[in-house]
């Protein structure tokens, strides 16, 4: 089981990024050699094969995310702002707008620098292979069939395993198979090479940790050890309200 409460994923810190960094370059070269073939034998299959990636690839969309985190921040926020007396009602508010507000910062921060890079490499998606191939770029001024690298439902299923990890970590195997297969469909229903894929779940995972640690440093939501690591203090006011309305 990954260790959630490191600061940064598989003994990525400070020290070692350059390393990691030209590692993850190399492995995207390599990669780049199977992206055609792993392209275009999944978009052969048989329509039976890829009727239920069609479906799983909707998991690594933003919306069923960022719309009920981003209405919930809002009215919880504005609620314990203009509620003065002080309460366990007022704190628990406090906690829900804390819960709400880092779900919505970890998927739609990781969405918005997935958008930007998009743009900025203007990578040509498997649809368009035929005419202009898989390394044909447009920089900056492209439109959607020219905006396929990294991949944006790759990012987003997984920045939302590993915050739901972070929250919840003993429901993080699940969701992070469910971004595995989100990132597969991604390929099999014709919209993404596998590199694509891959720098999505760099993505995902990188940015949603470089939340976490930007929460745990203002004491949100997080506590920073003394040993390094990284703690989710919990949300103990908005436990026992919502126990109290469930008896």
């Amino acid at each position: 089981m990954v260790d959630l409460s490191k600061r940064w994923p598989l003994g990525l810190d400070r020290r070692n990024w350059p390393d990691y960094l030209a590692f993850f370059i190399l492995a995207l070269f390599v990669l780049l050699f199977f992206d055609v073939y792993a392209s275009r034998s999944a978009m052969t299959w048989d329509v039976e094969w890829r009727q239920p990636f069609q479906f799983v690839t909707h998991f690594g969309l933003s919306d069923w995310v960022l719309i009920p985190s981003g209405i919930i921040f809002i009215l919880s926020f504005a609620t314990y702002r203009f509620w003065k007396r002080v309460s366990r009602w007022r704190l628990a508010i406090y906690e829900l707008a804390l819960l709400s507000g880092f779900v919505f910062a970890a998927v739609g921060g990781t969405g918005i620098l997935v958008n930007l890079l998009k743009r900025l490499f203007g990578r040509g998606r498997p649809a368009v292979f035929e005419e202009f191939g898989a390394f044909d770029f447009q920089y900056l001024l492209n439109d959607w069939t020219f905006q396929s690298f990294p991949s944006g439902h790759s990012t987003t299923a997984m920045a939302t395993a590993v915050v739901v990890g972070f929250l919840a970590p003993r429901f993080f195997r699940l969701f992070l198979i469910m971004a595995l297969v989100t990132g597969v469909s991604r390929v099999v229903v014709g919209d993404h090479y596998p590199t694509d894929v891959l720098a999505g779940f760099a993505l995902g995972a990188i940015g949603t940790y470089a939340v976490r640690n930007y929460f745990a440093r203002r004491r949100w939501l997080f506590k920073a050890m003394p040993d390094g690591r990284v703690r989710f203090r919990g949300v103990p006011a908005l436990r026992r309200l919502v126990q109290r309305a469930l008896t």
